[in-house]
């Protein structure tokens, strides 16, 4: 079977290639030029242009990508599992669906299946991860996308962003949402729900929404200690690091995994964004 995903799970470019997994870039535009995230353009300078005052634009996968690999898979027989940023978050799944109908004309024997991940950044990643695992341990196709979509359907996202400004900007969270108070340390505590962007809790400094991250992250995780967790970071390794060793000491977890956050997400969170991923559910309470 082949994977399909695309630049929002934020997993580092060298998965892709060394896990067979094909790779749709989300597009970045900056100064009027268009990038492929990942590809194109790196975090490094996205981070950079947007602490000097740039304000880049992100759109979705390129529908011509979408037909080329589509058709391939058509003519290859094969079975596929494209694994999608959430709908609520781009149109990149809408569009997917859409082309596979398209393809479908030409090759009516097409094998695929799209999920819409309703997740974002490494919330999604570990999404994919589970794939992967899954398809190299021969699990069937069926299995593998019963499991996909479970995992999908119970991964929690927690997050802390330094300026909801760039989420209202790009229309990610309503302004009216959008907490004031930047100059007196009030720090959103947001989490994911049905693939959108909702705010939940604002209190003030780090160290308090790192210490309520823990406190939900208790309330709604199940068996942490038998879980993978994922820490994404807008370009703040350092925070991230505080919050891993805070989840390791409070959870005992089978691993932390830590990356930066894209350039797709990062263009809408901003720098020094903190998120945390995990299940809220176990399949079978494996």
């Amino acid at each position: 079977m082949r994977i399909y995903t695309d630049t929002a799970c934020d997993l580092p470019k060298s998965f892709f290639a060394e896990n067979n997994v094909h790779l749709f870039p989300l597009r970045v535009e900056l100064d009027g030029q268009e990038f492929d995230d990942l590809i194109g353009i790196n975090t490094d300078q996205i981070y950079s242009e947007i602490r000097g005052g740039k304000s880049p634009k992100t759109s979705q996968v390129s529908p011509e990508l979408f037909i080329e690999a589509f058709e391939e898979l058509g003519k290859s027989g094969e079975e596929g599992l494209y694994i999608a940023f959430s709908s609520q978050l781009s149109g990149t799944y809408s569009t997917a669906m859409m082309i596979r109908e398209q393809v479908k004309e030409t090759y009516p024997e097409l094998k695929l299946t799209i999920i819409d991940s309703k997740c974002a950044s490494l919330g999604f990643g570990l999404v994919i991860k589970e794939a992967v695992r899954l398809r190299d341990a021969s699990y069937s196709f069926d299995e593998v996308v019963k499991r996909v979509q479970f995992n999908a359907d119970h991964m929690e996202h927690l997050f802390t962003v330094e300026d909801l400004d760039f989420l209202a900007k790009g229309g990610r969270v309503s302004k009216t949402s959008a907490f004031i108070g930047g100059l007196l340390s009030i720090k959103p505590l947001l989490h994911v729900e049905d693939g959108k962007l909702i705010p939940i809790e604002k209190m003030r400094g780090r160290k308090k929404v790192f210490k309520r991250i823990l406190e939900l992250m208790e309330e709604r995780g199940e068996s942490l200690s038998n879980q993978v967790i994922g820490i994404s970071h807008g370009d703040d390794s350092e925070a991230a690091k505080d919050m891993k060793e805070m989840i390791v000491e409070r959870f005992h977890p089978l691993g932390v995994e830590v990356h930066v956050i894209g350039s797709t997400i990062a263009s809408h969170a901003g720098p020094g964004t903190i998120a945390v991923f995990f299940l809220n559910k176990l399949y079978e309470n494996e």
